[in-house]
């Protein structure tokens, strides 16, 4: 019993330092998987806040297991995308611990104009995870076929979150 409540007091400690996002002048670094239909990759993301509750930042992905129709290839810039972001940081504006942040965000990338809406969640003061989904909201083109349909539709984003 005295053991489990040693554990239970470092653990507690660990969270209550924990900062999901702390306003103006933060800094975090995301690695993780990224979902979509007809592909799997990584995707990398920074973010830097400008604001209590505003951080802008950049996204970049590059698929690795794409489905391919027989007799065709996709080439790199298929795979790739970069994208720059704006995000609401607003896990205390709506209560949530200070190792939790909810963001809702727009972003403007090499395929569309879309949005985004993730949460962290920190286990200590530099490490946690993130999971978020993306959307296009208005293509660049009205009617994407083949492998421009890549990084232009709904995505899952799951993985580690660092703070710098």
């Amino acid at each position: 019993m005295k053991k489990l409540f040693t554990l239970g007091l470092l653990l507690s400690g660990l969270l209550i330092n924990a900062q999901a996002y702390s306003g103006k002048g933060d800094q975090k670094f995301q690695v993780g998987a990224n979902i979509q239909e007809n592909g799997t990759g990584i995707a990398l993301f920074y973010d830097y806040g400008i604001g209590e509750n505003m951080s802008i930042g950049l996204q970049t992905g590059y698929l690795l297991g794409v489905k391919e129709p027989e007799g065709s290839s996709a080439k790199f810039v298929d795979k790739y995308d970069l994208k720059a972001r704006f995000n609401a940081n607003i896990g205390n504006v709506i209560g949530l611990p200070a190792n939790v942040d909810v963001y809702p965000g727009l972003n403007l990338g090499l395929r569309n104009f879309g949005g985004h809406l993730g949460a962290r969640y920190f286990f200590s003061d530099g490490f946690g995870l993130f999971s978020e989904i993306g959307f296009p909201i208005a293509s660049y083109k009205n009617d994407p076929v083949g492998f421009e349909k890549l990084n232009n539709q709904f995505q899952f984003n799951i993985g580690a979150s660092f703070n710098l």
